[in-house]
C-alpha cells in the first residue's frame, strides 16, 4: 500500500513538474528569432516547396517584407491555396505560383527558362523544399529520390538561375539542409543505393550534400556579390515524415517539443534578410547563428568531388 503511495506521488510531482516548466520548454525548444526589420520592396524572391511547412512560413514572411514571392512548387492546388491565405494575410499581391517539380530534370529546365522569360531579377533563392524517409524509388531521371530532389534538382535550378542571381547582385542563394547532415556519407560507389538503401541515411546524405554545395559554391561565388549559405532549420512538426507512419505518430505525440513550421523558418529568414550577413558566405546556421558542421561538412576535396559528379549525372558544364 504505501508503495502504491510513493509511486502515485512520484507521478504527480512529476507530472505538476512538467506543467510548472512547460512554458520554459517550449521557450527553448522555439529556438532562435529573426530580429531583422529589413524590408525588401522591389526585390524578387523564389522559394521551393513554399507551398507549405517552413517554406510557406518562409514565404508568409518574405511577403510581409514587401517582396515580391513565388511558390514553386509541385502540387499547383496547395501552392495557389497558399499563396492565397498569404495575399490576404498580408496585402501583398505580388506573391504567385509556378509549377516546379524536383524529381524531374525537364520540369526545373521548363521553370527557369519560364522565370528568365518573365523576370527581370532575382535577389533571394531559398532551395528548401526536400522529400525524407522515403521508400526507394527514382525520379524520373532516374536518380534515387532522396539524392535527385535535395540535392540533384536544386543544384540544377541554381545552376540555371544563377547568372540572373549575378546580375541582381548582392544577392542570396539559402539551402536549407539539415542537423542530420552529420550522420551523412557521400557513397560514390553507390550514390543512386541499388547496393544498399536505407531511407533514414539516404536522408542524412542528400543534406550533407546540400552542406557541401554550398561550401563549394561559396568559393566559386566569391567576388560575385552572391552568398550561399546552408542551415538547419530544427525538428519541425510538418509534413515532411509523412512517408513514415512510425515518424508521423512520433511526430504527433511529441508535437509539443517540435518547433511550429513558423518557428522553424526563423533560420531560413534569418540568411534571407540579416544585414549583418550581406558578405558572410558558405557558413552553416542554425537558431539564426552559426553552427557546428562535421568533418564531412568541411572537407573541401570532397565538396569538390561531389560538384564534378553532379554536373556529370546532370549533364551541364559549370565551371
Amino acid at each position: 500500500m504505501l508503495n502504491c503511495l510513493v509511486t502515485v506521488l512520484g507521478i504527480f510531482i512529476c507530472v505538476l513538474l512538467l506543467f510548472m516548466t512547460a512554458p520554459y520548454i517550449r521557450r527553448y525548444m522555439a529556438g532562435g528569432v529573426c530580429k531583422s526589420t529589413t524590408k525588401l520592396n522591389g526585390k524578387v524572391v523564389v522559394i521551393t516547396g513554399a507551398n507549405t511547412g517552413i517554406g510557406k512560413e518562409t514565404a508568409r514572411d518574405l511577403a510581409q517584407r514587401g517582396a515580391r514571392v513565388i511558390i514553386a512548387c509541385r502540387d499547383m492546388a496547395k501552392g495557389e491555396a497558399a499563396a492565397c491565405e498569404i495575399r490576404a494575410e498580408t496585402g501583398n499581391q505580388q506573391v504567385i505560383v509556378k509549377k516546379l517539380d524536383l524529381a524531374d530534370t525537364k520540369s526545373i529546365r521548363e521553370f527557369a527558362e519560364n522565370f528568365l522569360a518573365e523576370e527581370k531579377a532575382l535577389h533571394i533563392l531559398i532551395n528548401n523544399a526536400g522529400v525524407m524517409l522515403c521508400p526507394y524509388s527514382k525520379t524520373a531521371d532516374g536518380f534515387e529520390m532522396h539524392l535527385g530532389v535535395n540535392h540533384l534538382g536544386h543544384f540544377l535550378l541554381t545552376f540555371l538561375l544563377l547568372e540572373c542571381l549575378k546580375q541582381s547582385a548582392p544577392a542570396r542563394i539559402v539551402n536549407v539542409s539539415s542537423l542530420a547532415h552529420h550522420g551523412g556519407r557521400i557513397r560514390f560507389h553507390d550514390l543512386q543505393g541499388e547496393k544498399c538503401y536505407n531511407w533514414g541515411l539516404a536522408y542524412c546524405h542528400s543534406k550533407l550534400a546540400n552542406v557541401l554545395f554550398t561550401r563549394e559554391l561559396a568559393r566559386r561565388l566569391q567576388g560575385t556579390g552572391v552568398t550561399a549559405n546552408s542551415l538547419h532549420p530544427g525538428s519541425v512538426h510538418s509534413e515532411l515524415v509523412r512517408h513514415s507512419i512510425l515518424m508521423t505518430l512520433l511526430w504527433k505525440t511529441f508535437s509539443f517539443f517540435l518547433k511550429t513550421p513558423r518557428e522553424g523558418a526563423q533560420t531560413s529568414v534569418y540568411c534571407a534578410v540579416a544585414e549583418e550577413l550581406e558578405s558572410v558566405t558558405g557558413q552553416y546556421f542554425s537558431d539564426c547563428r552559426p553552427a557546428y558542421v562535421s568533418p564531412q561538412g568541411r572537407n573541401d576535396e570532397l565538396a569538390k568531388k561531389l560538384w564534378n559528379v553532379s554536373c556529370e549525372l546532370l549533364g551541364i558544364q559549370w565551371d
